[in-house]
């Protein structure tokens, strides 16, 4: 289950902008724990620590260019089903999509399964869920996560990485 407790500024040690909002990023130690989108009244807060340095690099880097490769060190924890659901999802490339059922079939797994683990992503960008789709459409990508509606910052990222067509919009 998603995570979907009100937005905490001390949930995160970095707060950077996007073009569609602003984006939270928490770490533990030297790894990256968390990626947020955040409202844009959210407070930008600069990175103070080196991996929340190179990881607001890294995003800063993949908003330019869809095709960048993150490079970071990160820790996911959730469920075995949910890591595996990560897992899959971390391998789709950028500028290609897959459908909830579809990648469900590939695991062994459910469409509502994998919708939620999903929603329990820690890392978005790094585990791309924006990349899984409905059948009919973009599909729900965490709803109303922090207070923002992510669907459209969905829906800019597959433009970004030039996966949207019509039929998305």
């Amino acid at each position: 289950m998603a995570d979907l407790r009100p937005f905490n500024a001390a949930d995160y040690q970095a707060v950077i902008d996007a073009p569609f909002s602003r984006i939270g990023l928490g770490a533990d130690g030297d790894v990256l724990v968390r990626i947020d989108f955040v409202l844009p009244t959210v407070p930008l807060q600069a990175p103070q620590s080196a991996i929340l340095r190179e990881a607001a690099g890294q995003v800063a880097a993949y908003l330019q260019d869809p095709l960048f490769q993150f490079d970071l060190p990160y820790r996911l924890q959730g469920s075995l089903h949910q890591r595996k659901v990560w897992q899959r999802i971390a391998a789709i490339p950028s500028g290609e999509v897959i459908r909830y059922a579809d990648l469900a079939q590939d695991i062994n797994s459910v469409a509502r399964a994998v919708g939620g683990a999903c929603g329990a992503n820690p890392l978005p960008l790094l585990i791309p869920c924006h990349r899984v789709v409905a059948a009919d459409g973009l599909g729900g990508f965490n709803a109303r996560r922090n207070g923002v509606d992510w669907l459209p910052v969905k829906r800019w990222l597959l433009k970004h990485e030039g996966v949207l067509r019509d039929w998305f919009d």
